[in-house]
């Protein structure tokens, strides 16, 4: 612990850290706005309440006892899971001083940043299973995902587990929080199946969103919130760290714009907004792993990578019929996968070794969050069902679940 952190260094490091906390928070909006401008209009109060209510649970789980899952501390460290025994926060004697944290930040930061990123994987989820699931089993698989799965991934390397213990890279999260919802978001699309009308007679047909201009806001909001999400996750303000982790970020998204637009304009011999759109989402996940290890040059072809993989990852899942509405599953978990991966490949700490790290962390990482929801999914299927009726789903789940439209622009007697 170094005691030699002056008062002013300590209230500048826990203001960056607070100001980082609610970029993280804004992002929810972001991904609101992406799902819902992806999909179509009659389903937008149902995906807007899904990302509405998942930080709730996100952040009463997590003060419950997410926070104490993912970091025990002492004797509990590593562990495959750690519990300090107790429910809701308990702020140690130094908590709120410039002896916590190495002068870094206070106990209630670090809690509120850490309960910012706690929700984001059920919410990469919410778009991958959009207009047809339900909305009891989807909450009740955000519930364990968000208060079980995800502390007890994090904690295997954030907390101080054996993956810390062998060398497993993750800066801010390309695996712990990214891939985690992607290979959760893999295994409802699997359950769940298409949508009706999108797998017709061996032909994809598209079904298109209702709103672009709501998916580019959403867009543009993760992409700002993303300069807490990893800027955020230097933990302090250190002017050096915190300005090449965003030059990075922001490179990376850059690159992965335009890799997906050429890419998808080589494919498909148009210049999709969509897949533009993702690119970008690429490119932040994809440099999310190691944006503190990376130089700008080497950003920047981690995103152009990612930019081409999305895109390909988007025809591929959609030739195996697995009907991803908002490309969830391209962006979090792909790239999510390959962010990991470029650690091993790229950055300070590249070579074998490393390598070998990075392939067991994405291993662990993948066991536990897709096969746990496999069976949370099945289970809910067997029970209270997880599908809505073929009837809501072509009327629309906002009528049929929440009893209102997104859009009443129609002129009434009254007006």
């Amino acid at each position: 612990m170094d005691k030699a952190i002056s008062q002013e260094i300590f209230i500048i490091n826990n203001l960056w850290m607070m100001i980082a906390t609610a970029l993280v928070f804004i992002m929810h909006l972001g991904f609101a706005t992406v799902e819902s401008g992806l999909s179509r209009s009659k389903n937008t109060i149902n995906i807007l309440f899904k990302n509405t209510i998942i930080p709730a649970i996100g952040l009463i789980t997590y003060c419950l006892w997410g926070f104490n899952l993912m970091f025990p501390g002492g004797e509990y460290k590593g562990m495959f899971i750690g519990f300090t025994g107790y429910l809701g926060l308990s702020v140690p004697a130094n908590g709120l001083t410039s002896e916590y944290a190495s002068g870094q930040y206070t106990y209630w930061t670090f809690f509120l940043f850490q309960a910012m990123f706690a929700a984001t994987a059920a919410t990469i989820v919410s778009g991958a299973v959009a207009e047809r699931v339900k909305i009891w089993g989807f909450l009740i698989h955000s519930l364990i995902l968000v208060g079980v799965l995800y502390p007890i991934i994090g904690m295997w390397t954030w907390g101080g587990g054996f993956l810390a213990s062998i060398g497993f890279h993750d800066f801010a999260g390309s695996s712990i929080v990214h891939s985690t919802g992607g290979w959760a978001a893999l295994a409802g699309v699997i359950i769940l199946g298409p949508r009706i009308g999108k797998y017709v007679d061996g032909k994809i047909l598209p079904i298109p969103g209702h709103s672009m201009p709501l998916a580019t806001i959403g867009v543009f909001m993760l992409w700002l919130g993303w300069f807490g999400f990893n800027g955020g996750s230097v933990l302090s303000a250190d002017p050096g760290k915190v300005s090449l982790v965003l030059v990075n970020t922001s490179l990376a998204a850059a690159a992965g714009a335009l890799s997906a637009m050429f890419t998808s304009y080589f494919v498909t011999k148009t210049l999709d907004h969509s897949l533009m759109l993702n690119g970008i989402l690429g490119g932040l996940v994809a440099i999310t792993a190691g944006a503190d290890l990376m130089s700008p040059a080497e950003a920047i072809v981690i995103g152009i990578i990612a930019g081409f993989l999305v895109v390909y990852a988007i025809l591929m899942f959609d030739k195996l019929k697995v009907d991803d509405p908002v490309g969830a599953t391209s962006v979090h978990l792909v790239c999510g996968i390959f962010g990991t991966l470029a650690v091993g490949f790229f950055g300070a700490k590249k070579g074998p070794d490393q390598l070998v790290s990075q392939l067991i962390g994405i291993g662990c990482v993948g066991g536990l969050s897709f096969t746990a929801s496999i069976g949370i999914f099945l289970l809910i299927e067997k029970t209270i069902g997880l599908r809505v009726s073929a009837k809501e789903e072509l009327e629309g789940l906002d009528i049929g679940r929440h009893g209102m439209k997104a859009y009443n622009i129609e002129s009434s007697k009254y007006d």
